[in-house]
C-alpha cells in the first residue's frame, strides 16, 4: 500500500452488496491492493433514475480505512483488488 503526500490511499472496488435491512441501500467495499485495509461506502438510491457512477477505485484518507482481520477475507479482497486494477482505470465506471 502506498500513501500519497496528502495521506490518501487508492482502494479498489472488491464487493457490492445490497442491504437486507433497508430498501435501496447499496454497500460498496473498496480494498487496498494487499487486501489488508478496506473502505466501506453506503449509497442510498433515491430513485429508479439515480445515475451516480460507481468507479473502479477511489482515493480515501488513511484515517478512513479499516483493517481486514480475517485471512480468508483478506485474500479475497487482495485477489479482487488486483483483478480490478489490472482490468480497469481508477475512474472507469463499474
Amino acid at each position: 500500500m502506498s500513501d500519497t503526500a496528502d495521506d490518501t490511499v487508492r482502494v479498489w472496488l472488491v464487493e457490492r452488496t445490497y442491504s437486507d435491512d433497508e430498501q435501496n441501500l447499496i454497500i460498496l467495499t473498496y480494498a487496498t491492493p494487499d487486501g489488508e485495509r478496506y473502505f466501506r461506502k453506503e449509497r442510498a438510491l433515491t430513485s429508479f433514475t439515480d445515475q451516480r457512477e460507481t468507479t473502479a477505485a477511489v482515493d480515501v484518507g488513511v484515517e478512513n480505512l479499516g483493517s481486514v482481520d480475517e485471512p480468508e477475507l483478506r485474500s479475497q479482497y487482495r485477489s479482487e483488488a488486483e483483478r480490478m486494477a489490472e482490468k480497469h482505470d481508477p475512474d472507469d465506471p463499474i
